[in-house]
């Protein structure tokens, strides 16, 4: 499987955690909206997203537009997991180059 971006690896965290929706996923990451959306886009493109969008009536009711909700596929849980895995190992080797050694 593919090596994910850091910026993949934290939009999936958030809808992991039960973040659904863009707006929440910008919130949660501090990633910017320009930065958020291309990255939905990739991971549902790849099949580690999936996304639908809610009743526009549902929507409209409470006044706003319609929401479009993702959620981590069963292929994104597993990316997701080894990226986690891969990048918590790299943490020691910058831990010390920061100590200058």
């Amino acid at each position: 499987m593919r090596r994910l971006s850091i910026t993949a690896v934290s939009v999936l965290n958030a809808l992991s955690q039960g973040v659904k929706y863009g707006f929440d996923i910008i919130d949660a990451t501090g990633l910017p909206s320009g930065t958020v959306y291309p990255a939905l886009s990739r991971l549902e493109r790849d099949g580690f997203v999936k996304s639908t969008w809610e009743e526009e009536t549902s929507a409209h009711s409470e006044g706003r537009p319609a929401r479009r909700y993702y959620r981590v596929t069963s292929t994104g849980s597993k990316a997701l997991a080894e990226a986690t895995s891969h990048y918590l190992a790299l943490i020691p080797a910058i831990v010390r180059r920061g100590r200058g050694r």
